[in-house]
């Protein structure tokens, strides 16, 4: 018996082993499984990183024993969230940069510049995120105190969006720039004969292509950086627009090494090695990376003035702004990326820009299709253009954190009635019955909360104004969950793959501690994630 013993307890383990038919079990949830009936569940079932059941506890348990079970303590479950419109390297490369986010005049800048320069004392000195616009004095800074605290190292400062860097005179002269300069599609702002050290849109290549490349290993931060952020707040998909074909492999690297779990959804920039590459290569798809369309800019930003505009700006007359590239570029390009099949995605913030790019769209797609090319932001537009999103299925990339940012100017650039045809989310919702949502973090807060906030209440996280920034154009809670799932999804043609909690999905759900489909709509803001999964997998724990 005592030779027999240790046979029938391998015997016996071998049989518990076997009874194991399931990787994870979910219960004790509510379950927005944002399917087509919005239908909600409080169990289900994950085996191989995808989800296999979803139901109720007490039948799922019957049928399956999983190794792992999570009671979620009645806690909302929600499908992995997905930006639909972010910069995420950018966003990690921000994170190792100086940050002027919070500044709230230039002094602050030149304040936080002052502290950063000393702990980095090497190299140039580069920040990102001010923003006139929130500065008591809403002007351009001057380059003034940077040339006297720097005379010899480059400084370059970004603009929140993205459009408009302020520069020293060492970083001017490293790229030999002259007062009186023009380029096309960019601002180089001089005046009384004197560089002011602004450069807007397309004069910011003249010295962003001088900034050193970032080595291997700052690349491996920022990315890395930027995901632990994003899982923090249940981020499990992310739409990075406009990178050059040379961060496909990186990416690619890193996940494969298990370090980079983040899904990318990667929209290469408007160059032609980008071009060359993704068409000599075709689609590039894995479980984590999706590389298939192009992002192309066809104007700047509206608190840069670089947005283009059908009449000119209410606070800056016979300025209208001014499209990046020519219209027989957009057109060549749109015909390419139709005849190779790939998406096209395309900045266009103001009401003229929208105009042009939308015909293009037309023009190239001849109709009714199912090619999902995107106008990225859709910011501003005439009446008469709406039209063009149903009439030729194209798909408006909306970010409603930029309507309750804006709220307090747009209004000085587009006057009054201008301003009601900017934001128009609702509206743009009802052309093809489906709008996905992002961000464009850096520019905004990384937050899907905020998002979905700002969707349903447009209001700021000061809850202003009261009732809501044009309330009419306010989305439903149901439209805005799906915003960030399963439409974000479909706009990236992974709808079959992720964006519901549905068998044969990826198991990819983040854990609330709150019900945003019930709750106040002040606390939204303030709703934490306990929980994010990515296959299955934990990624991110609330400590």
């Amino acid at each position: 018996m005592k030779k027999l013993l240790p046979w029938l307890l391998l015997l016996a383990t071998a049989c518990k082993q076997k009874d194991y038919n399931a990787d994870l079990l979910v219960k004790n949830a509510v379950v927005y499984t944002v399917d087509e009936k919005f239908s909600t569940a409080n169990a289900f079932v994950v085996t191989g990183g995808k989800i296999v059941a979803v139901g109720k506890a007490d039948t799922l348990e019957q049928e399956y024993t999983a190794h792992k079970v999570i009671d979620a303590g009645g806690k909302p479950v929600y499908p992995g969230f997905i930006d639909a419109h972010a910069h995420f390297y950018e966003y990690g490369m921000g994170l190792q940069e100086a940050k002027l986010v919070k500044t709230r005049s230039w002094q602050d800048v030149i304040d936080t510049i002052n502290v950063y320069a000393r702990r980095n004392p090497d190299g140039w000195i580069i920040g990102d995120g001010w923003d006139q616009n929130k500065w008591k004095i809403k002007q351009f800074p001057n380059k003034a105190k940077l040339d006297s605290m720097f005379p010899a190292r480059p400084v370059m400062l970004s603009r929140i969006d993205g459009h408009a860097v302020i520069v020293n005179q060492a970083a001017l002269n490293i790229a030999g720039i002259k007062p009186g300069q023009t380029i096309p599609g960019g601002s180089i702002e001089t005046i009384n004969g004197k560089l002011t050290g602004i450069l807007v849109d397309n004069a910011q290549g003249l010295i962003r292509r001088k900034v050193p490349e970032p080595t291997e290993q700052i690349t491996e931060d920022a990315l890395l950086g930027a995901q632990a952020n994003c899982f923090a707040v249940g981020l499990t998909t992310v739409d990075d627009c406009g990178l050059p074909y040379t961060m496909v492999n990186t990416i690619a690297q890193l996940q494969h090494k298990g370090s980079l779990k983040m899904r990318m959804y990667v929209m290469l920039s408007d160059n032609p090695d980008n071009y060359a590459y993704l068409f000599k290569r075709g689609v590039y798809k894995t479980p984590g990376l999706d590389v298939r369309a192009f992002k192309v800019y066809a104007d700047g930003a509206l608190g840069s003035r670089g947005a283009c505009l059908l009449q000119p700006y209410a606070d800056k007359k016979n300025w209208n702004g001014f499209l990046l590239s020519s219209q027989q570029h957009f057109t060549e390009i749109a015909q390419k990326l139709a005849a190779k099949g790939f998406q096209m995605c395309t900045h266009a913030i103001g009401d003229s820009a929208n105009r042009v790019m939308l015909k293009i769209y037309a023009a190239a797609l001849k109709g009714k299709n199912d090619r999902r090319w995107r106008i990225e932001h859709a910011q501003i537009l005439s009446p008469d253009d709406i039209k063009y999103f149903g009439d030729y299925n194209i798909i408006p990339s909306v970010q409603p954190t930029h309507a309750t940012s804006d709220m307090y100017w747009a209004g000085a650039r587009l006057g009054p009635k201008r301003l009601k045809d900017a934001y128009v989310y609702k509206k743009l919702l009802l052309q093809n019955g489906w709008l996905p949502l992002g961000t464009d973090f850096p520019v905004e807060n990384i937050n899907p909360m905020y998002t979905f906030y700002a969707a349903v209440e447009r209001m700021d996280l000061k809850r202003f104004p009261d009732g809501g920034f044009q309330p009419e154009n306010a989305l439903s809670r149901e439209e805005a969950l799906r915003g960030i799932t399963i439409w974000a999804a479909k706009a990236n043609f992974e709808e079959k793959e992720k964006g519901s909690i549905e068998p044969g999905k990826y198991a990819d759900f983040v854990i609330l501690d709150t019900d945003i489909m019930t709750t106040k709509g002040a606390t939204i803001p303030k709703v934490k994630v306990l929980s994010t999964y990515i296959n299955g997998e934990s990624v991110y724990e609330k400590k």
